[in-house]
């Protein structure tokens, strides 16, 4: 055993790394708790030529780095890192894992668990410390409309994976120092029963959600499907990403990828527009780190209007389309002085 200090470890999937910010928030998020149980942030990385992204992740607040490098993990299995997070999870003993809800984290975090024995608090929104010293993992449930306080008394490690665009990540700083701890590739692991033959990235927006300055957000008050286009619209004119309430990508206006609220994404805008939204807990929980809200709504009591820092008593349709007819005359004007 190898342990000796508690360790909150972040597991660093570092393949998207400019675009995925998650594993930073994670271990900005790991400094905050830290103190709290004595313990220090591990980022432990898995793959082929990562130097770079072993340096980024101490800049950004790892004090060591567990760190496996091999050609054969040059592409992901999650075979071969289920097994390697289990065999130095049991050597080192870490008090808390944590790892991000990406596509990679939901199959990943769950194999790994239940190989250690333990529990596992998916796609948490919310992490803090008891005064006990239990991990307090808040996470919604019954598709969104509670939230769950889970914490995991009698096993470790604890473990969570918690969702994008939920913490701020902390400043890159190149003065901070870290210990890299490198591990050779275990032996005898079995062959893998998938092989990867090819793939291919699926091509993302031009910015994710969570990252976007602005950001327009629609509500049942926009009317209708087609009066939600006025969204899209808005967005485009303002370099701006499209968000919306639940009932909204329930009824198939837009993508689910275009949720906030406990049950979609956590966004962090400088600018938050908000169209005829009455601002329901699962949904305004994700927006307390919007630098600056302009609420548009008939009801002047609506929740929203109350959050916003400017509130516009109005119909939202109307507000969106002056918006969009003075934003493109703005262009326009521009466009004919230029020429």
């Amino acid at each position: 055993m190898n342990q000796t200090k508690n360790a909150i470890w972040v597991f660093a999937d570092y393949r998207n790394y400019f675009q995925n910010r998650v594993t930073l928030q994670l271990l900005s998020k790991a400094n905050d708790l830290a103190p709290a149980i004595n313990a220090e942030v591990w980022a432990v990385v898995f793959g082929y030529k990562t130097d770079e992204y072993v340096a980024e992740y101490i800049a950004h607040g790892a004090q060591k780095v567990l760190l496996v490098e091999d050609a054969a993990l040059k592409q992901y299995s999650v075979e071969k890192y289920t097994l390697i997070m289990e065999r130095l999870a049991r050597e080192y003993r870490p008090e808390i894992i944590l790892i991000g809800a990406t596509s990679f984290g939901l199959e990943f975090a769950p194999r790994v668990a239940k190989r250690l024995g333990t529990g596992l608090t998916a796609d948490c929104i919310g992490l803090e410390i008891t005064p006990e010293g239990n991990l307090l993992q808040i996470a919604p449930s019954f598709g969104g409309n509670l939230v769950a306080e889970i914490i995991t008394p009698h096993h470790r490690p604890q473990m969570a994976t918690v969702r994008p665009g939920t913490f701020q990540e902390i400043p890159h700083d190149n003065s901070l120092r870290g210990d890299v701890i490198r591990r050779e590739m275990p032996e005898n692991l079995p062959e893998d029963r998938l092989r990867l033959v090819a793939y291919e990235r699926q091509p993302m927006r031009d910015q994710r959600l969570e990252e976007a300055r602005i950001v327009v957000c629609g509500g049942r008050g926009m009317g209708s499907k087609q009066k939600f286009k006025k969204i899209f619209d808005l967005a485009q004119l303002l370099d701006g990403e499209v968000g919306a309430t639940r009932p909204i990508v329930y009824s198939g206006w837009v993508d689910e990828e275009a949720l906030i609220g406990q049950a979609g994404r956590n966004i962090s805008p400088q600018i938050l527009f908000s169209f005829g939204i009455s601002g329901a807990i699962q949904h305004t929980a994700a927006l307390t780190d919007a630098d600056f809200i302009i609420a548009v709504n008939k009801n002047p009591e609506a929740t929203m209007m109350k959050m916003a820092d400017v509130a516009v008593i109005a119909d939202a349709n109307q507000v969106c389309a002056a918006l969009i007819k003075g934003l493109k005359e703005r262009i326009q004007s521009k466009s004919d002085y230029s020429d």
